[in-house]
C-alpha cells in the first residue's frame, strides 16, 4: 500500500481494523488478560450501581421519552427495564458518574465505561455466552487504545475527551464483535461511530461529562445496529483528507502508522498502564493516600496520636490539590490535605467521606489544622510525575515517612489484590444490592467465562 503523510495508508484503514476483529483469536484472552478483562468488567459494574443514585442518572431518568422505551435490558439500581439503545445511555452515564471507573494511561481516559453497559445491554437483549462477552469487550478495549496511540497527545491536549470521542470506536467495535457482524458491516459500523464521536474537556466538573460516556455507549451500539441492517458510512473515515483524524488533531498531528503493527502479539487489556481508581476522589491525591494508609497500617498510627503531617507531591499534582480547607464535598474531592486526614482517621478513603458534610466531621477538622502540604523539591519535571512523600509525627515524637514515586491508579506497576477490588465493589454495590446479593455478583463477574446464558445477568443485577 502507499504511504501518505502522516503515516497512514492510502486507504482502508477501518476495513483493516474490521478484519481484526471479526477474525480476532479467543486463546489469545487468557492468563493476566483475562482476570484484567473481569476485574475492569466487574468494577464497572460496581461504580454504575453507585452513580445510579447519583443526580445526574436521576435526572436523565426523569427526562421525558429517556427509558420509556419496552425491552428488557436493566438500568442498573432500579428495577427498570427499557430498550439496549435507552439502557446503554443511562448505565453509560452512571459509570461515569462518580468518575470512580477504571482508567489506561494509554488510552488517555475511561476505557471500560463505554463498553460494559452496552454488552450488558445486548447480552440482556439477545443472550449469548459469558466468553463472547468478554471477546467483545476485549477488542473493544484494542480498538480505542489503538486508535489513541495514534491521536495522542495532540488530541487531548486539545481539549478533547478521549473517554468519548476515541471509546465510541471501542463501543462501535464491541457491539459489531457481540452482534457477529461480517467484516464489511464491522467497517461500516465504524464509520457510523466515527461521526458520532464527541464530548469536551470543557465539561469537566459537570454532569455533561458523565453524558459523554453515556451517549457515547449509546452511539456505538446505535452505529453497530445501522450497520447490522444495511446503512453505510465513509469506509476512509480515519484517513480521509476531512476524516476523523485530520478535523480532530490537526494536519500532522497523528501518526496512523501506530494503529495496526502487531495486532495479535499481546492484548491491550493486559498492559501496564490499565489500572483501577482505588479512591473516589481527584487521582492526584491517591499516591499521598496509599503513602498514609501504608504507614498507618505498618506502624498502628492513630489519629489521636498524630502530631504534625507533612505532605510533599509532586508539584503538578499540587496545584488543584492544595485546598487545606475544603469547603463542601465536592470540593473535599480535590484536597490532598482532606484526603490524608481520612486516611489517618478511617484507615481508608471510601464514598462516604464525600458525601454530606463528612468533611466538617470534628477530628477532621482537628487534623487538617495539623496537615501542610507543598511541592517536593526531590520529584522533578524529568522524572515520574504522580508520586508523593508523607512525613507523618506522631506526639512521642517520632517520624514516620513513606514515597510512593509514582501512582495514577493500581496500574501493573501495583496492581489492586482480589480482596481491594471486593471492598471497593461492595462500598459501591450495597448502595442498592444487600451484602448477599453483592458477593454473589462478584463472584459471578468474576468466573464470567464460565456463563452458558447472558440473558441471567439482568436477575444477577437487579436490587
Amino acid at each position: 500500500m502507499k504511504t501518505q503523510k502522516n503515516g497512514g495508508s492510502a486507504a482502508g484503514l477501518l476495513e483493516g481494523l474490521a478484519n481484526q476483529i471479526v477474525t480476532f483469536d479467543t486463546s489469545l484472552l487468557n492468563g493476566h488478560a483475562l482476570e484484567q478483562a473481569k476485574a475492569c468488567i466487574a468494577d464497572t459494574i460496581g461504580v454504575t450501581l453507585a452513580g445510579s443514585q447519583e443526580s445526574c442518572v436521576q435526572i436523565l431518568l426523569r427526562t421525558p421519552g429517556v427509558a420509556q422505551a419496552s425491552g428488557p435490558c436493566l438500568v442498573l439500581g432500579t428495577g427498570v427495564t427499557t430498550s439496549a439503545l435507552d439502557a446503554s445511555l443511562v448505565n453509560g452515564t452512571a459509570a461515569h458518574a462518580l468518575d470512580y471507573d477504571d482508567i489506561c494511561g494509554d488510552f488517555g481516559g475511561h476505557h471500560s465505561a463505554p463498553l460494559v453497559p452496552l454488552l450488558l445491554a445486548l447480552a440482556q437483549e439477545r443472550g449469548g455466552t459469558g466468553g463472547e462477552f468478554l471477546a467483545a469487550y476485549a477488542v473493544g478495549v484494542e480498538i480505542e487504545i489503538r486508535l489513541a496511540r495514534a491521536a495522542h497527545p495532540v488530541h487531548y491536549d486539545k481539549g478533547w475527551h478521549p473517554t468519548s470521542t476515541l471509546g465510541v470506536f471501542g463501543a462501535a467495535a464491541a457491539a459489531a464483535r457481540y452482534l457477529k457482524l461480517d467484516a464489511r458491516r464491522t467497517t461500516m459500523a465504524l464509520a457510523i461511530a466515527g461521526s458520532l464521536a464527541n464530548g469536551l474537556k470543557a465539561s469537566f466538573g459537570t454532569m455533561t461529562k458523565p453524558l459523554h460516556v453515556g451517549h457515547c455507549s449509546r452511539s456505538g451500539l446505535f452505529a453497530a445496529l445501522l450497520a447490522e441492517q444495511g446503512f453505510n458510512g465513509a469506509a476512509d473515515l480515519l484517513e480521509h483528507p476531512q476524516g476523523f483524524y485530520e478535523v480532530f488533531n490537526g494536519d500532522g498531528n497523528f501518526n496512523l502508522q501506530a494503529v495496526l503493527p502487531d495486532w495479535g502479539k499481546s492484548l491491550e487489556i493486559a498492559g501496564p498502564t490499565i489500572g483501577l481508581k482505588q479512591f473516589p476522589c481527584c487521582g492526584s491525591t491517591h499516591a499521598a493516600i496509599a503513602a498514609t494508609l501504608n504507614l498507618v497500617q505498618r506502624h498502628g498510627i492513630r489519629s489521636t496520636d498524630v502530631a504534625h503531617v507533612e505532605i510533599l507531591p509532586n508539584r503538578h499534582r499540587l496545584k488543584h490539590t492544595n485546598k487545606p480547607d475544603p469547603a463542601s464535598s465536592l470540593d473535599a474531592k480535590f484536597s490532598v490535605q482532606y484526603a490524608v486526614a481520612r486516611a489517618l482517621l478511617s484507615s481508608n478513603v471510601r464514598l462516604r467521606d464525600f458525601e454530606d458534610e463528612a468533611y466538617l466531621e470534628p477530628e477532621i477538622q482537628r487534623l487538617l489544622r495539623l496537615i501542610q502540604a507543598r511541592p517536593n523539591p526531590n520529584m522533578g519535571d524529568d522524572g515520574p510525575q504522580w508520586g508523593a512523600e508523607v512525613f507523618v509525627t506522631t506526639d512521642d515524637g517520632n517520624v514516620y515517612a513513606e514515597r510512593i514515586d509514582n501512582m495514577v491508579s493500581r496500574d501493573g506497576s501495583c496492581p489492586m489484590s482480589r480482596d481491594e477490588l471486593k471492598k471497593k465493589f461492595d462500598d459501591c454495590s450495597q448502595r442498592t444490592l444487600s451484602a448477599l446479593q453483592a458477593d454473589a455478583l462478584f463472584e459471578r463477574l468474576l468466573c464470567l467465562e464460565e456463563v452458558a446464558d447472558m440473558k441471567e445477568s439482568t436477575s444477577w443485577l437487579r436490587g
